[in-house]
């Protein structure tokens, strides 16, 4: 089982109550791995660790879909198809008469492979690509009034907890392994506010927080019922809209989600309108030295140092270090790619109001409020 992080000292009555309450979740989900969060547990592996070993392909390669306002299904490339074969246990069906997820537990399994293992493996060459707030999110915090209190739900590494000094977040994320970085990531001075959570059974009070965000997280879940489930989740932890006898009205608080784009033709990926929606998406560790700074150098050109040190990672040319899996090891990540308006739909569909949206880094994300 995977250790858990308890919440930081508290921060006033309301950051105390939702700390203690996420440190307390996190230990029963540790040490029980019960309920509407038991998918957040890793299958079990013949090495007895609790993580699958990876998969050894080199290409993205399609997954069949699930079911909602996606293409038809997808059949993978000879090439794809042959490396999964490798690893076929651990790895989807690559035909088109492939299963997608038919039950809720179908699909919590197939994230713990595609998913949860993956981040666990490699969560400290993650957390190194990660470190620049992006301007939309970092603005959206910067406008919140000082002592907003709010979430942020799979944190990662922590790297949007202290954007704003004047607010208090509290990070969650499924990840131990990320936990355990973001904890530290305003260093011995400011250690953060983070717990273990699953996205889909959250530990914090409803209705309490000013702000929610939900960066990069929701293009993991495997159906369209799990995506909006987690959509509800964040609605559910923010204020409701509300009026008083004097007039004055109150619109809630608010939650702003980032997911990737199916509509990526100007990046490296080049997917678009006519791509499959839901894909396996790998994230390749190398430890070859040889031609390193050659090949980051030609991967990175005309990138940010985040989109360069990503494309790096995904593409294959990562270092490892000593304490890195063996060289070439591909892990695959499983990914829905967001066609244009599908992420508004799923917010409507459970309850909640688009205040605005937009495109950024090859990403759809909105901010919302609850409708009441």
């Amino acid at each position: 089982m995977q250790p858990t992080i308890p919440a930081a000292a508290d921060a006033g009555a309301a950051v105390s109550g939702a700390a203690g309450t996420a440190a307390a979740a996190s230990q029963q989900q540790s040490s029980s791995g019960g309920s509407a969060a038991s998918h957040a547990a890793a299958p079990a592996s013949a090495s007895g660790n609790g993580m699958q070993p990876p998969i050894t392909a080199a290409a993205i390669v399609p997954v069949p879909p699930s079911g909602q306002n996606d293409s038809t299904t997808a059949t993978a490339t000879s090439k794809a198809s042959s490396s999964l074969t490798a690893n076929a246990a651990a790895a989807p069906p690559s035909t088109a008469a492939s299963l997608a997820p038919s039950s809720s537990a179908e699909a919590a399994s197939y994230e713990a492979t595609h998913v949860h293992a993956v981040y666990e493996s490699i969560a400290p060459h993650f957390s190194a690509t990660r470190y620049k707030p992006w301007p939309v999110i970092a603005d959206f915090l910067s406008s919140l009034s000082p002592g907003s209190v709010g979430f942020d739900v799979g944190c990662g590494n922590g790297k949007y907890l202290g954007v704003n000094p004047g607010v208090h977040m509290l990070g969650s994320d499924r990840s131990a392994s990320l936990v355990r970085f973001a904890r530290d990531h305003g260093g011995v001075e400011r250690s953060q506010d983070v717990a273990v959570a699953d996205g889909l059974s959250l530990p914090f009070p409803e209705g309490r927080a000013d702000f929610a965000i939900c960066v990069a997280v929701i293009h993991h879940m495997s159906t369209r019922e799990r995506r909006r489930e987690a959509v509800q989740a964040l609605l559910d932890c923010v204020r409701r809209p509300s009026s008083n006898s004097s007039g004055n009205s109150d619109d809630g608080g608010k939650i702003l989600v980032y997911v990737w784009a199916l509509e990526q033709s100007n990046s490296r990926r080049g997917w678009d309108e006519g791509s499959e929606q839901d894909l396996l998406v790998p994230w390749v560790m190398k430890q070859k030295k040889e031609k390193k700074e050659k090949k980051e150098k030609k991967k990175t050109k005309g990138k940010s140092a985040e989109e360069g040190a990503e494309a790096v990672a995904e593409e294959g040319n990562a270092e490892g270090g000593s304490s890195d899996p063996p060289a070439d090891t591909t892990y695959q990540r499983y990914y829905h790619l967001f066609r244009k308006g599908e992420l508004e739909e799923d917010v409507e569909a459970v309850g909640g109001k688009v205040v605005r949206n937009g495109y950024d880094k090859d990403n759809w994300w909105v901010v919302a409020s609850r409708c009441s």
